[in-house]
């Protein structure tokens, strides 16, 4: 429960702030080219707060809904506006001017990624080296040879000094299906460098589907396969499983650590399996057959456990990711363009069908990484902005009505037309755009929905 609610909060904060920043692009701009600005709301619904202030007396809210915002401008189109104010409403803008102020809010999002992502850098993240733990046999990265503890040093030229970095630089050259250039140091501190064509990976179906397909695993401490917390009516309750019994092999497998233990478990889903424990220094077995969950579009198994203890991270596997302040503006500034073509290609391959839109996510997984990332300190929550309100600016950049991007299609025709378009034209163009944006968040929803209760 508290889980859930620290999600929820981070959730409403992490909105609030970019929602904030796209509306306040507008409101600084359209009050920068002269236009009246009646009221800057964030959220949409019952107000919980509001104030007015200024010449203008523009009325600054704070509503229930805090899914959204906008900014609302005089406008002849939206009601009648008096002679002397005429020369202030929107509509009554150049072409040029309307442009600015609705390209503002995206704009200001990219501005804010930008500041983020150089707090985060100046500040400092630090991870876990990337250490490759774990190759699958056949794969592209075992063929390439690639092998344990090999340490990625750099990948198309970019450092990787933590697993986020590199795992980002990964995931760009398999969306993108390109070769990539990858640095590794190997165990006699002897650097090899190797080219991975990932043009020939299959479209990959679910979330993190794309690192399977790579056939490498992260470095991670070896967690003993003893029980800690057994839930209640689980299997491993049924089969008599106690907190503190240590599981030593499955039908006769040896079983070295916690994930030998998933592994072998989750493959096998209402199978009987054979345990072997160890329980008050003497060994014993016990029968249990784990139940069927979904998980990620999967069937796989589970029996309702949880290990003893988490081992800590020995020092010599973590490292900073942190730059000066002068250049942690020139890395925020390439990581900003990065990300969002990354997010524009990301958008294409979705709509065309390279990628599942299965890797859709809506406002509930959104908050779960929320809550992660809150949780893991300010640098981490840092750049989790960063990446929600690039992706805003791109999605409303989108040319589709009742967006930025359909507005600024609408002023596009407009300059080639030397009219604007006729109000059915944009009022159909609305309908379309209300009934794109519905689809959008119930497949995402759906989406959530379906990683929140199948695994």
């Amino acid at each position: 429960m508290f889980d859930f609610v620290y999600s929820l909060l981070a959730f409403v904060v992490a909105i609030t702030i970019l929602v904030a920043v796209h509306e306040f692009g507008h409101f600084w701009v359209a009050k920068r080219m002269g236009v009246k600005v009646l009221r800057y709301s964030i959220g949409f619904g019952r107000p919980l707060w509001k104030r007015c202030y200024g010449p203008d007396q523009t009325e600054y809210v704070i509503a229930a809904l805090p899914l959204g915002g906008y900014v609302k401008m005089l406008d002849e189109r939206e009601g009648e506006v008096a002679d002397s104010e005429k020369d202030r409403a929107f509509n009554r803008q150049s072409v040029g001017k309307r442009i600015a102020i609705v390209a503002a809010g995206p704009i200001f999002n990219f501005i804010f990624a930008a500041l983020a992502y150089w707090m985060m850098l100046t500040i400092g993240v630090t991870g876990l080296k990337p250490v490759i733990g774990e190759i699958t046999e056949n794969s592209v990265m075992a063929q390439a040879g690639f092998e344990l503890n090999d340490e990625i040093i750099s990948i198309n030229g970019q450092a990787t000094p933590i697993w986020d970095v590199a795992l980002q630089e990964l995931i760009v050259s398999v969306l993108n299906r390109e070769t990539a250039e990858i640095v590794v140091r190997k165990n006699n501190n002897l650097t090899m460098t190797q080219s991975i064509d990932f043009r020939t990976l299959k479209k990959y179906e679910e979330p993190g589907e794309a690192l399977a397909a790579i056939g490498l695993k992260p470095w991670r401490p070896a967690v003993d396969a003893t029980v800690g917390q057994v839930m209640k009516d689980s299997p491993a309750a049924l089969a008599g499983l106690k907190s503190q019994d240590k599981i030593v092999a499955i039908d006769g497998v040896v079983i070295n650590d916690w994930f030998d233990l998933v592994k072998y478990v989750s493959a096998r889903p209402e199978q009987k399996l054979r345990l072997q424990i160890i329980r008050d220094n003497k060994q014993q077995s016990l029968y249990i057959t784990p139940k069927l969950i979904e998980r990620d579009g999967k069937k796989v198994g589970q029996i309702g456990i949880g290990p003893a203890t988490m081992p800590a991270i020995p020092d010599e596997m973590k490292n900073a990711y942190q730059y000066p302040i002068f250049a942690g503006f020139i890395q925020a500034g390439e990581k900003v363009w990065r990300n969002s073509v990354l997010t524009l290609k990301m958008i294409g391959k979705l709509i065309t069908g390279q990628v599942s839109l299965k890797n859709l996510s809506g406002p509930i997984n959104i908050a779960v990484y929320a809550g992660y990332s809150a949780s893991a300190g300010t640098a981490r929550f840092l750049d989790f902005l960063a990446i929600v309100s690039i992706s805003l600016g791109v999605i409303n950049l989108l040319p589709i009505p009742v967006l930025d991007g359909g507005h600024l299609l609408y002023y596009g025709i407009e300059i080639i037309k030397g009219r604007p378009v006729s109000e059915n034209f944009e009022m159909l163009g609305q309908r379309i755009g209300i009934m794109i944006i519905i689809m959008m968040m119930a497949l995402a929803i759906g989406n959530d929905l379906s990683r929140l209760f199948g695994g």
